[in-house]
């Protein structure tokens, strides 16, 4: 008997419920990272610095249901945004499904563990250095780094085939 195909790869983005959207998110907080944009090139740098709110036990949002009131900034992901934010991690299974990609392998909804994504390397967890209102803005600029913009280095971290 053959396996059923996933809610993820049977229907768009727009069509997810709730539930379904939510599960998408595999728990990494990559997009918890503050990122600087270029205002001449436009090109993004991110941070190893998270954003206020982050619970760095859990890797998610401290206070997602009040995100927006306490974070003015922060960014809802819907279906009708997520595939123009360039700033969105390579290994986002939000970013992979708008841009016709599959999830990777080591995706809790694929991989049916939740600590995939820390033996993936693709979690933030243990390398956040501080919160964004522990430091200034030249402290900020200090902690610029490239592996949070870049796909996880661990073996079982493999790219989805298009």
């Amino acid at each position: 008997m053959s396996e059923p195909i996933p809610f993820w790869k049977q229907k768009p983005l727009t069509a997810l419920n709730d539930e379904e959207w939510e599960s998408l998110c595999d728990g990494c907080g990559r997009c918890c990272l503050i990122k600087m944009e270029d205002e001449d090139s436009g090109e993004y740098y991110y941070t190893d610095v998270a954003c206020r709110l982050f619970d760095r036990n859990t890797c998610r949002c401290g206070d997602y249901a009040n995100r927006d009131a306490s974070v003015p900034d922060c960014v809802r992901l819907t279906p009708e945004n997520v595939g123009a934010l360039a700033w969105m991690p390579p290994s986002c299974a939000y970013r992979l499904l708008a841009e016709g990609k599959d999830l990777p392998a080591w995706h809790p909804l694929v991989s049916k563990d939740p600590a995939s994504v820390l033996t993936s390397g693709a979690s933030v967890a243990g390398r956040v250095y501080a919160m964004e209102d522990e430091l200034s803005l030249p402290e900020l600029v200090q902690r610029i780094r490239a592996w949070p913009g870049r796909w996880p280095r661990a073996r079982a971290a493999k790219r989805p085939k298009k």
